[in-house]
């Protein structure tokens, strides 16, 4: 198959893009990918090359959720339409809302990862200001346009057909990452965390407020500058600053604790990259990691730092449950594999390209 698929080069969605390529390169398939949001940076250049026959143009063109969209989307509109008539894809992959609805000629797939509108309910516990009525309306059409609506989790799914449902034909399908990409290493006493310090959504801050008051060494991995301007830091937390994927993976295999106290999270890649490299989990008390992780992590309520603390410090005396946990949280990561995931859009594909071509077959059984 020929796959054209969006990404964003600004977080996560990059490198779920760039796993989902690599498998279906390695079964067969051509992928060519449409970077919006931003050029690739020199890291995410180099991790797209080391994906065999991988295409990737990318593009300043802004997403749907930045500040005043309209016109750059107005323009990718027209990128996107060039590259499917010079790349004539059997499936139309997009991992962003906003073309959802144009006239693709191939079936288009939308996966919603995560949206602004779930996002403010999530960390504000209130709805978006009144000039976010546009972006539902864009983020709507798209969604209601696409042949199958795919997320992550049920809880990121149900999110979607609350705010912009409903849609013509859903399912959830897992992320997923390479076991063999995060070996486990000599474990120290270490409770790493990952994001940016003033992630509201990742809520790092949780964990580095109380992070003098618990005696092993708190590390985050993560941008500390605002981009608004100034450091976010904390004295007592050792601070990794960005990473790339290789000292990344150091960072998990070294660690035993991951601790990710999330207010919002509908999936999750860094839980489930720690949880492989053999880390127990301190999660944030939320659906998506209540869905993922439940039976094999530790729950916080994210607003509850004496929670968190207490959870951190049980695990801490006691080596046995720390080990206990990790395997579990082991074992459960397994079946998010990247194999699965890859298996599961490919079905997805073909059962999407088999009823353009036989319509009157019925219904499209979902997949999960």
């Amino acid at each position: 198959m020929r796959i054209l698929m969006s990404a964003d080069t600004v977080g996560g969605v990059w490198s779920y893009a760039l796993e989902l390529a690599r498998g279906l390169t390695e079964a067969g398939d051509e992928v060519l990918i449409a970077a919006m949001g931003g050029r690739m940076n020199a890291a995410q250049r180099a991790a797209a090359e080391a994906v065999p026959g991988l295409r990737v143009e990318d593009s300043d063109f802004a997403l749907e959720w930045m500040q005043d969209p309209w016109l750059d989307l107005d323009r990718a509109a027209l990128w996107l339409r060039k590259l499917e008539r010079g790349f004539r894809p059997d499936i139309v992959h997009l991992n962003h809302y906003a073309h959802g609805n144009l006239p693709w000629r191939a079936p288009v797939v939308v996966v919603a990862h995560s949206c602004v509108y779930s996002w403010h309910r999530g960390v504000k516990r209130a709805a978006p200001a009144p000039e976010w009525q546009r972006y539902r309306r864009v983020v709507r059409a798209g969604l209601a346009a696409a042949d199958r609506v795919v997320a992550p989790t049920r809880a990121m799914l149900a999110d979607a057909e609350h705010f912009y449902g409903p849609f013509r034909s859903r399912c959830v399908i897992a992320n997923g990452r390479r076991e063999q990409d995060y070996p486990i290493g000599i474990k120290r006493e270490r409770v790493l965390s990952a994001g940016r310090l003033w992630d509201e959504a990742k809520n790092v801050r949780a964990l580095t407020g109380i992070a003098q008051r618990l005696p092993w060494e708190v590390a985050v991995a993560g941008e500390t500058a605002h981009p608004d301007g100034g450091e976010t830091t904390v004295a007592g937390v050792t601070y990794l600053g960005r990473l790339d994927a290789e000292a990344m993976r150091s960072a998990y295999a070294e660690a035993s604790i991951y601790a990710l106290p999330a207010r919002y999270e509908p999936f999750g890649l860094s839980v489930l990259e720690a949880a492989l490299a053999g880390c127990a989990l301190v999660l944030g008390d939320i659906p998506s990691l209540r869905e993922l992780w439940d039976g094999c992590a530790r729950f916080v309520p994210p607003e509850d730092g004496a929670a968190l603390e207490h959870a951190l410090g049980a695990l801490m005396e006691s080596p046995q449950e720390r080990l206990n946990l990790a395997a579990r949280a082991r074992h459960r990561a397994r079946e998010y594999s990247a194999e699965r995931m890859t298996e599961n859009y490919r079905e997805l594909y073909w059962e999407l390209l088999q009823a353009r071509m036989q319509p009157r077959r019925g219904a499209l059984k979902c997949i999960s």
